[in-house]
C-alpha cells in the first residue's frame, strides 16, 4: 500500500511501503494525474496533508481510495523526464538533482462510491 500526501503545488508522489518510509523506501518518484477537483468540506488547504491510499491490483492495475471513493487508473510513461531539484543556498544558489521521474499515474474516471454491507 501507498500513501498519497500532497506536497504543494501540482502532486508529486514519492512511493514508499508499509506504515513510514523507512520501510521499503523508494527513490522513485511519479506524478498522480486526476480529472476534475479535489475539495474539502474544510474548504482548507490540502498542503501536506493525507488524501488516500494507492493500492495496486495483482494485475499492477492502480488503485487511488480517497474516502469513501474509488477511482482505477493507468500508469504511462512521461514524454519526457522531469528532474526533482533541490535548492541550496549556502553562499552561492546551487541544485541537487534528488531524482528523475519518468512515469505518471492517471485517473480520468469517475469515482465509484464504496459500500459497506448492512447487516
Amino acid at each position: 500500500m501507498l500513501r498519497v500526501r500532497v506536497p504543494g503545488p501540482g502532486t508529486l508522489l514519492k512511493m514508499y511501503s508499509g506504515t513510514g518510509p523507512k520501510e521499503g523506501f523508494s527513490d522513485e518518484w511519479a506524478i498522480i494525474e486526476l480529472q476534475g477537483d479535489l475539495k474539502s468540506h474544510s474548504d482548507s488547504n490540502f498542503e501536506g496533508q493525507f488524501i488516500g491510499d494507492l493500492h495496486f491490483t495483482k494485475s499492477g492495475i492502480p488503485l487511488l481510495i480517497i474516502g469513501h471513493h474509488l477511482m482505477y487508473g493507468k500508469e504511462a510513461k512521461l514524454e519526457k523526464p522531469f528532474a526533482l531539484l533541490e535548492k541550496k543556498v549556502d553562499g552561492a544558489t546551487a541544485y541537487t538533482v534528488k531524482s528523475v521521474i519518468k512515469n505518471k499515474i492517471i485517473f480520468k474516471t469517475r469515482p465509484k462510491p464504496i459500500v459497506g454491507n448492512q447487516e
